[in-house]
């Protein structure tokens, strides 16, 4: 399947759903005492994933952007995985144990996918650039000495 926008990107929607389980699943039973930190970093980091694929894939066509927001979300994902560890960990009178162990590990794939996104990434721009020196080689008008 042909990618057209970063919607059609697995490790996208993936994250997206994501998110939107933390928000309606876990952040509203977290206690009130939580507002102003495990509850900000959870929704911020679970939040900045999917937006920060989206901004690194408008800038895809720039050599090194595209790996930088990649590399950026891979760092958002593992603090999601240590937030949810917290609030397994912690709340567990408040929260499914199972369902938070559950997102870590989807967090987990999604960190993984990332990875593999980055390195496919610098691949097809390697292969872009060796085919791009081979068009300009080939167009080559010989030297007239």
């Amino acid at each position: 399947m042909a990618i057209k926008s970063f919607k059609d990107l697995d490790v996208f929607q993936n994250a997206y759903q994501s998110a939107l389980s933390v928000m309606l699943d876990i952040i509203p039973h977290l206690p009130v005492s939580e507002k102003y930190s495990l509850v900000d970093q959870l929704r911020r980091s679970s939040k900045a994933i999917p937006a920060l694929i989206a901004e690194g894939f408008a800038k895809k066509h720039l050599p090194k952007a595209f790996q930088k927001y990649l590399v950026d979300a891979m760092g958002e994902c593992n603090e999601v995985v240590v937030h949810l560890s917290y609030c397994r960990d912690l709340y567990q009178k408040n929260l499914s144990r199972d369902l938070c162990s559950q997102l870590i590990t989807q967090y987990d794939i999604i960190g993984k996918q990332l990875y593999r996104l980055n390195i496919a990434w610098q691949s097809f721009r390697a292969q872009a650039r060796i085919s791009e020196t081979k068009d300009q080689t080939h167009f080559q008008q010989p030297s007239t000495k």
